[in-house]
């Protein structure tokens, strides 16, 4: 019996006629589902495929026991190495004109051109092809909070972005 993905026994031909007779290589189920990277707001009910969940915050929820980060949605791991240093969030948060917001922009790319953080979203945005993650923040609105600039960063390295 010929395999999946196998050409017949004996076969003589050249690698591009054999590539053409060989049967459709059939994936499970489970195997051929997209691996993607989300970007959302924590605390918000997870998505059934969203996998693992990073708090890219500066400070875990506050009245929250460590123990209940996960099971209230806010995330299973802490992970504040992926969010603008204390400075840059006292400018985010008071940063109301459009000058303002793109002078945060502007700083807080430089902060992830560091090489940890820039290791960081290398590595993250190659595992996105290969798994599921996501990785928030508490701002209401994504276009005014550093989430947004997380996912251009992700955006330009080719991650798989949900």
């Amino acid at each position: 019996m010929i395999g999946i993905g196998e050409a017949a026994p004996g076969w003589q031909g050249s690698i591009e006629a054999k590539a053409a007779f060989t049967f459709p290589v059939r994936c499970p189920k489970l195997a051929c589902r997209a691996m993607t990277l989300r970007i959302l707001r924590l605390g918000m009910p997870r998505h059934p495929r969203e996998g693992t969940r990073i708090g890219a915050v500066r400070r875990p929820p506050r009245g929250v026991r460590k123990e209940d980060y996960a099971a209230q949605d806010w995330f299973d791991i802490w992970y504040p190495e992926l969010s603008p240093s204390a400075e840059l969030v006292s400018r985010a948060q008071i940063a109301e004109s459009e000058k303002a917001w793109r002078a945060f922009v502007r700083a807080f790319r430089a902060e992830m051109k560091e090489p940890a953080p820039k290791r960081t979203l290398d590595l993250l945005a190659a595992l996105s092809h290969d798994a599921n993650f996501s990785i928030g923040c508490y701002c209401e609105k994504e276009s005014r909070c550093h989430r947004s600039v997380l996912r251009e960063l992700f955006a330009e390295r080719g991650a798989n972005l949900a």
